[in-house]
């Protein structure tokens, strides 16, 4: 609704340096009552949305979010249309689970109906593709879309136990049941669009330590994405630690979160090189816990791997509230932008390249002291590198060390704007605060 998202929250992303959204339009708004009958006004109510981010130079990846597949199994996402012929018989014989999210992902009745799902070949999937077709239909030549995330956190079925074993994995569920029921989406999106890039994403249990993912390179595709998602497995534990259940542990927390932060980035990276695709990590944090934001984006910025945190106001979402959502929020009251979480926001809002003429080679903050590198191949281009440099890290300006380029911007200027002096030399630039 119009008080959901105001001129004032895409002015105020834009404001704090943040240039890309993930938005939810959903499966089950875009087509809700039956396959192929899109509901017009739902889209047209995004594309307010839309227009206020495109406005503000905000780039756009469309997601068919889901959890828990639908209201059936408490979530949302998919259409009940959809839903109801996917519950299969241990749903008829022990009834619709009620543990909420996340855990009804791990009943026999949740896990069957994903497996129906995928093997599903007619209406259903059909819908799905329709579904999407009328989104690139909506937005394909909205210059800044990003392009389109096919479906969040895919289950994997009666099988995910699988997943987190190492030698065993998911491979074969991605490779032969989800990439069959994402091309299928894809062609019919290629039907309407043919340049802006799709997004495939890994059953969830890649973003709490399962192995990497199956999906192969598409003969004749070149825009394909790779959507993944960091959540350390044990940081959901945390409260744990009050009670002293995980004191006995040889290594602490962090130095798990570590290990498993640095295998996540890795695989993303291997599986998208193995799709010819690039990756995007496009859920984190949903945490206050400042330890965990701040080791994952470094750990995205020595990658030179983007990101989008999870997420900018609760929305009411029913999962997420079943969570004790506050947590997750950049604001303690989501209709009061003056209720920023700064000790979160130090964090999230970070100098970094928007635009870089050349190749980048190397990427590193200090949301504590204020010290940034980067460092580039420089390439010939007509259109500057452009820095976005925060006023809440430099509040006196900032002290530039450069070599290799010339700085093509006012004094202080919160973008900071620079000129190749070569276009085959290097560029390294260094700020830090006055």
């Amino acid at each position: 609704t119009p008080e959901g998202f105001m001129a004032a929250d895409a002015e105020w992303l834009a404001g704090h340096g943040f240039n890309s959204a993930r938005i939810g339009t959903l499966w089950v708004g875009v087509a809700p009552d039956a396959a192929g009958q899109v509901k017009a006004d739902y889209l047209a109510a995004w594309d307010r949305i839309v227009q206020l981010l495109a406005a503000q130079k905000i780039w756009m990846l469309f997601d068919f979010h889901q959890d828990l597949l639908g209201h059936a199994y408490q979530g949302e996402g998919l259409p009940d249309w959809a839903v109801e012929p996917l519950q299969g018989s241990l749903t008829t014989l022990l009834g619709a689970p009620s543990f909420g999210f996340p855990f009804n992902y791990f009943t026999p009745q949740l896990s069957q109906a994903f497996d129906n799902l995928w093997a599903e070949n007619g209406p259903i999937r059909d819908g799905f593709r329709d579904a999407w077709v009328a989104v690139a239909s909506q937005w394909k030549d909205q210059p800044y879309s990003m392009g389109y995330d096919l479906l969040n956190e895919p289950w994997a079925g009666l099988e995910y136990p699988t997943c987190l074993i190492p030698v065993l994995g998911c491979e074969s569920h991605e490779r032969d049941e989800l990439q069959a029921f994402y091309e299928h989406a894809r062609a019919g999106i290629r039907t309407v669009d043919a340049h802006n890039l799709v997004w495939f994403e890994p059953q969830p249990m890649i973003s709490t330590g399962a192995p990497a993912s199956g999906y192969e390179a598409i003969p004749g595709e070149s825009q394909l994405g790779y959507s993944f998602h960091y959540y350390c497995p044990l940081n959901t534990l945390g409260n744990a630690l009050q009670l002293g259940l995980l004191d006995a542990l040889p290594v602490g927390l962090e130095d798990t979160c570590d290990s498993f932060g640095n295998r996540s980035f890795a695989e993303a990276r291997a599986q998208a090189d193995k799709m010819q695709a690039v990756e995007l990590l496009t859920e984190f944090g949903a945490t206050d816990d400042l330890q965990v934001i701040a080791d994952v984006t470094a750990e995205a910025d020595e990658r030179l791997i983007g990101w989008q945190y999870w997420q900018y106001k609760n929305f009411n979402d029913p999962t997420t509230e079943s969570q004790g959502s506050g947590s997750q929020s950049l604001f303690a009251d989501d209709t009061d932008l003056s209720t920023v979480k700064l000790d979160k926001l130090r964090y999230l809002e970070r100098a970094y390249p928007q635009a870089t003429a050349g190749t980048p080679l190397e990427l590193s903050f200090n949301p504590d002291t204020g010290a940034f590198l980067y460092r580039y191949q420089a390439a010939a281009a007509s259109a500057p590198t452009e820095i976005y440099v925060p006023k809440l890290h430099y509040p006196r300006g900032y002290r530039i060390d450069l070599s290799g380029a010339r700085v093509v911007s006012d004094a202080g200027a919160s973008t900071l704007l620079l000129q190749n002096l070569s276009c085959d030399g290097e560029v390294v630039l260094r700020l830090s605060p006055l």
